[in-house]
């Protein structure tokens, strides 16, 4: 399986608690959450789909929250050389890999 050829790093209670900082900081962002659950299960979608998913989200902060995402790994752009411009977004591998961490977060808070 994949996630056995990973090795795993061995975490200090400190190192643990930065690294999950750092995890969260990635996801940090009002829309971010909503963007990448739209892109689970390796749905494509053009930026005007997403603009339509999340109406309440302007065109500034969609480009925004989608470069943000994009720089940080969890999302691929792909721009296609047409007339007007035709522009898809996905989940990169590392992104669909959050899915089950986020299931997990939810799952967690059933419980309470």
């Amino acid at each position: 399986m994949a996630d056995d050829a990973v090795s795993r790093k061995h975490h200090t209670p400190e190192s643990a608690a930065h690294d999950v900082e750092a995890a969260v900081r990635l996801l940090d962002g009002r829309w971010k959450l909503l963007i990448l659950f739209h892109l689970f299960d390796g749905r494509v979608q053009r930026y005007s789909d997403l603009e339509k998913l999340i109406p309440a989200i302007s065109q500034k902060m969609l480009a925004q929250q989608l470069r943000q995402l994009e720089a940080d790994g969890l999302v691929a752009r792909t721009v296609y050389p047409e007339v007007p411009p035709k522009v898809e977004y996905r989940l990169t591998d590392w992104g669909q890999a959050l899915c089950p961490a986020l299931d997990g977060l939810l799952l967690w808070l059933e419980r309470k």
